[in-house]
């Protein structure tokens, strides 16, 4: 390679180390180019997976300020997944295609910044997605929003169960004394049934003349 061409290589792969939220390295001795395009697949739309020559990764690491963190893991044939964005699901698409084909051996990586050990990475591809995360929490809230519309839904009809046992407290506590509609029942019915004697009186006397 030119020596313009490694100074090129250098500062891109330089420039991809301070924009990705994380990179992961890993050794791919024995894949095949099928595995691998699968492998890129697997990483989803926000990750990349690129076969590095380790001299030119060393000076890019240095320049990146990642020497220590990463320069280490730069032994045999190495490759690294750069990701933007989201770190579990490409931490994931990593463990899986391991397991699947054990030639894939993640050495470590770092994210913002700060270095990961390898079972560090699969705790990372343990936790729930930023997605699935984000739909939780959306079902979490509106469950709370039918809960708090059906309590508001509620309470006029708790307040008019309330309205109705205090009237009946206030009632027992007064003895329960008629109220005027009441009372003026009571005299018309008295009424009447003097009026009723009356008719009956003047009936009686009528038929005995």
């Amino acid at each position: 390679m030119a020596r313009a061409d490694k100074v090129a290589a250098v500062a891109e792969l330089t420039g991809r180390f301070q924009d990705s939220s994380g990179a992961v390295l890993a050794e791919y001795r024995g894949l095949t180019v099928a595995q691998l395009a699968e492998l890129r697949r697997s990483l989803g739309e926000n990750a990349t997976f690129s076969v590095v020559k380790n001299t030119l990764t060393k000076r890019a690491v240095g320049d990146a300020g990642l020497a220590d963190e990463l320069e280490p893991l730069l032994i045999g044939p190495s490759a690294i997944a750069f990701v933007q964005g989201d770190l579990v699901e490409a931490a994931k698409g990593l463990r899986d295609f391991a397991r699947t084909y054990p030639a894939l051996v993640i050495k470590g990586g770092v994210v913002d910044g700060k270095a990961m050990t390898p079972a560090e990475i699969g705790k990372l591809a343990d936790l729930e997605s930023r997605e699935v995360l984000l739909a939780m929490l959306a079902g979490a809230m509106k469950a709370q929003m039918a809960q708090a519309a059906a309590t508001m839904a509620a309470l006029p009809t708790q307040l008019a169960r309330l309205a109705a046992a205090l009237q009946a407290k206030r009632d027992a506590e007064d003895g329960q004394a008629p109220s005027a509609a009441d009372t003026s029942a009571e005299d018309t019915s008295a009424a009447d049934t003097s009026a009723a004697d009356t008719g009956a009186a003047a009936t009686g006397d009528g038929e005995d003349g």
